[in-house]
């Protein structure tokens, strides 16, 4: 299965648009239940007006939350954002950590963004990313028994190599967009059904 997404995707990468560790750490939070669509372009103003940490260190919490707001639950995106820029600065020197422990105490930073920041700024691989995509991907191919997304990670960890846990999160969003999409429609004749059928009456309950 993942031989052929790998064939479908080879390219397969994260959307979002960031030139530094720490702008792909604020993209990735203002993700949170908005489309990378949206986020890229709100970061495409943002990061023109704010160019440094510490313009975010400095940045007026009113202020930056007209700047994200079309991102949604804006208020505590912005609370977050402004006090992750402070905290690495006074406890990280400036530069975003490259350690899963370390960026679980950064506000707005949970595991699944962990491990994209992980993946995407340093090359680590600590863990997979489950988001909808992958969650509903997971259920319908049998590939865990469970629908929360922490134990579908350690399912999928357990069944994929370690080198793969990086693009396998972009592999199955390109599939679940190109491809199959949530929506209910007539999968018989997608890649990946043809291998699995079952998967083809399956439809996963929005998390």
């Amino acid at each position: 299965m993942n031989d052929i997404l790998k064939g479908l995707f080879p390219d397969a990468k994260i959307a979002l648009n960031f030139s530094s560790n720490w702008e792909l750490l604020v993209a990735v939070v203002l993700s949170a239940q908005c489309t990378d669509k949206m986020v890229n372009k709100v970061t495409e103003k943002l990061f023109e007006k704010y160019k440094t940490l510490e313009d975010y260190v400095r940045a007026g919490p009113d202020e930056f939350e007209q700047d994200i707001r079309s991102t949604g639950f804006y208020r505590n995106k912005a609370k977050n954002i402004l006090a992750a820029a402070k905290k690495i600065k006074e406890e990280f020197g400036g530069k975003v950590p490259d350690a899963m422990e370390e960026l679980l105490t950064i506000p707005g930073v949970a595991r699944k963004s962990a491990s994209v920041i992980l993946g995407n700024a340093f090359g680590k691989s600590e863990g997979i990313a489950v988001d909808t995509h992958v969650r509903r991907f997971a259920i319908r191919f049998d590939l865990s028994d469970y629908t929360d997304p922490v134990r579908i990670e350690r399912d999928l960890m357990t069944l994929l190599p370690k080198r793969e846990w990086n693009t396998i999160t972009y592999r199955l969003i390109d599939y679940g967009r190109a491809i199959c999409p949530a929506r209910k429609h007539d999968c018989g004749e997608h890649p990946l059904t043809k291998i699995y059928p079952l998967a083809a009456n399956r439809w996963p309950k929005a998390k």
